[in-house]
């Protein structure tokens, strides 16, 4: 029984790490077409996101990868922006691109929180707070 829970442990952290790789590439593709967009989807805020997302998708993967047992630290945190992002790119969009980073965005999240292991949120910095308060609605 022992074996079947590893296997099953390591057939979801597989799958985290092609969530996440997956979110990393759409969230650079999706960063791309707003820029060529202009307006509301190149606004700072939604870019700034973009490329957060991004970057903590590729940073769990990495961490994952290598069996790093700090992992569920930064899938947590990857689940936070990527719900972040996802609700981001519904409300800027919602169809084509935007769709396909939201949806992306939201199948990261729902793994990396498989991921997490039960860590505590923590409230955020004000600096923080305050972005993500300035995201376009």
């Amino acid at each position: 029984m022992a074996n079947a829970e590893v296997m099953r442990g390591d057939d979801a952290i597989r799958e985290c790490i092609d969530h996440c790789m997956a979110c990393h590439r759409v969230c650079l593709e999706t960063l791309a077409d707003c820029l060529e967009w202009g307006g509301r989807p190149a606004e700072p805020g939604h870019l700034r996101l973009l490329m957060d997302c991004a970057d903590i998708c590729d940073t769990s993967a990495r961490f994952m990868l290598r069996g790093s047992d700090l992992h569920s630290r930064t899938c947590f945190a990857c689940a936070e922006v990527c719900a972040a992002c996802a609700t981001a790119c519904e409300e800027t969009g919602g169809e084509g691109p935007m769709k396909a980073c939201a949806d992306a965005c939201r199948r990261c999240e729902e793994s990396c929180r498989g991921m997490s292991g039960g860590v505590m949120p923590q409230p955020l910095n004000p600096e923080a707070a305050q972005r993500f308060a300035d995201l376009p609605a």
